[in-house]
């Protein structure tokens, strides 16, 4: 799952993030194995002019496969982070580019939605403090459902907080 709880420290927290295919050892071999397929074709013309025009096509082509990898690569950075202490949730998104977006608002009023009638299958959203924001939007609807029980789970069981007369 691309979420973890960490409960073992004060404040109980929740990082999501999306899913990532590529290692970075995976796009070494990607692209090594890329240019070495590409320079197979040089050895039949080697020693004439035409290895050169290839070579420039497919050093393009090389650092066209470079710029889009390193392009998705940039989007890693993106996740969200959920801090639930006693008297306040907070969601914060975490854009790859640009300011975070933050919500918070008092976990004893805020309701977990799970909704087939979003924008995507099993839309998961939390309401609270009059908005509701959408959680995990990058998870699969699997994952969405696993978290919305999750999530009920931990609402339900965390404690009231405590008011001293």
């Amino acid at each position: 799952m691309p979420y973890r709880w960490t409960d073992d420290v004060a404040p109980k927290s929740l990082r999501l993030w999306p899913h990532q295919s590529m290692t970075p050892s995976g796009f070494t071999w990607f692209v090594g194995s890329t240019a070495a397929l590409f320079t197979l074709p040089l050895l039949a013309v080697l020693g004439s002019p035409i290895a050169w025009v290839l070579m420039a096509f497919f050093l393009c082509a090389i650092a066209g496969i470079w710029r889009a990898i390193m392009a998705n690569r940039a989007h890693l950075s993106f996740h969200e982070e959920l801090v639930l202490t006693s008297d306040m949730l907070k969601v914060e998104h975490v854009p790859s580019k640009g300011p975070s977006l933050v919500w918070q608002a008092n976990p004893h009023w805020v309701s977990v939605n799970l909704r087939h009638d979003g924008p995507v299958e099993k839309y998961l959203t939390l309401r609270g403090s009059g908005r509701e924001v959408e959680l995990g939007a990058f998870l699969t609807p699997d994952e969405r459902e696993s978290l919305y029980a999750e999530l009920q789970e931990v609402l339900a069981q965390h404690p009231p907080r405590q008011i001293l007369t």
